[in-house]
């Protein structure tokens, strides 16, 4: 294959310019076995807004089987976990008001999505933060963690 040294250039350009814009945003998939499909979010520096997309992909109503995303220091998940059962599903299991909490989505049933745009200024690179559903009983096996990198 024979390319000219200008169609070589433009798409050295193309590609450098491809790998300086970072995705400010990510799908996360939650199933009826109360299990995210990703363990782990990378959030670039370079991102000034991020957006989770949350899609269950199970069958089970929200009443049943409802879940949400929620994001909060790691030392602050177990408390949030807690003062959101508290809140109840009329609140998507988050306290009202819960400064310790970064984003998060409302409760999706199953084969429903929503997501949560927040602002990155809230995030520290370094930090250590998990991201989890507050539906009682799943944040045990429903978490993860997010990191700026």
């Amino acid at each position: 294959m024979n390319l000219k040294p200008t169609y070589i250039a433009a798409f050295l350009g193309l590609t450098l310019i491809g790998s300086a814009y970072a995705a400010c945003d990510v799908e996360i998939e939650g199933n009826d076995a109360m299990k995210y499909n990703k363990s782990s979010i990378e959030v670039p520096q370079s991102c000034k807004e991020f957006t989770v997309k949350l899609k269950h992909v199970g069958k089970l109503a929200k009443a049943a089987m409802g879940h949400n995303w929620v994001l909060t220091a790691a030392a602050d998940a177990a408390a949030v976990t807690k003062d959101g059962t508290a809140a109840g599903a009329a609140k998507n299991y988050v306290k009202d008001g819960d400064a310790r909490v970064i984003a998060h989505t409302p409760l999706v049933g199953g084969g429903e999505s929503t997501s949560v745009t927040f602002d990155t200024a809230k995030l520290k690179a370094g930090e250590n933060y998990a991201y989890f559903c507050s539906f009682p009983g799943h944040a045990a096996l429903m978490k993860g963690t997010l990191v700026v990198k």
